[in-house]
């Protein structure tokens, strides 16, 4: 793991499309803007766990063919 220490107004540079900036600090608070390409996926750590946690538990569902069929039907009035 690499540690720095920053700023308020200082960054750092991931790979040559991420930036992220100390903007504020305040007690045990720090606030960082980052700034990312649209297609790189950004969360907290703990929404990064739920997502990944649903969709573990998303691919172990299964479903029976025939009823898989049923719901591409489209809608008989």
């Amino acid at each position: 793991m690499l540690v720095l220490a920053r700023k308020k107004g200082e960054a750092i540079v991931i790979g040559d499309h991420i930036e992220i900036i100390v903007l504020d600090t305040e007690g045990d608070t720090v606030r960082l803007g980052i700034s990312a390409p649209k297609n790189v996926q950004i969360h907290r750590q703990e929404i990064y766990k739920a997502i990944k946690q649903a969709n573990q538990e998303a691919s172990k569902s299964t479903i029976h063919v025939r009823n898989l069929a049923n719901l591409l039907k489209p809608d008989e009035a």
